[in-house]
């Protein structure tokens, strides 16, 4: 039996997470890790008590053929990473690494690497070091500082 890595450990945690999601386009799963322990998770989908799209069946962006990364206030769903920092111990996330993992409705990888918005977020929460999948599966890592 071969162990795999951490971070192929904990992207692979994110895979899981990121079946809770609620988005009819793309799931994605995020985790906090810290001294290889998970500290939170997160997943996109809607504002809790509010109508999920695969609930509701419909998604204002697709009905409008947005591409992605545009038009996000159209979107009722909450990303991965800010659920996973909402659901963090404050102190836990300063020098903490977040994994990011997502897939589009067909299951093919969609790349986790974080919209603006949460790259601000995720600096403001001190976190050290973003992980995620790219569009071909690959792990990508960097400091929180190079975005």
């Amino acid at each position: 039996m071969i162990r795999p890595e951490w971070d192929e450990y904990f992207m692979d945690i994110c895979d899981m997470v990121a079946k809770r999601a609620t988005c009819l386009r793309r799931q994605y799963g995020a985790i906090i890790v810290r001294d290889n322990i998970i500290v939170a998770t997160g997943y996109n989908g809607s504002p809790r008590g509010d109508a999920n799209c695969i609930d509701t069946g419909e998604c204002a962006r697709v009905t409008l053929n947005v591409p992605k990364g545009e038009r996000y206030e159209l979107c009722v769903a909450v990303h991965a990473e800010q659920n996973a920092m909402i659901n963090a111990d404050p102190v836990k996330l300063k020098g903490a690494f977040i994994y990011i993992a997502g897939r589009n409705a067909d299951g093919t990888f969609a790349t986790g690497e974080p919209c603006l918005l949460c790259r601000r977020m995720i600096k403001n929460a001190m976190l050290a070091m973003v992980i995620y999948r790219d569009e071909a599966g690959r792990i990508i890592k960097r400091s929180s500082q190079d975005f």
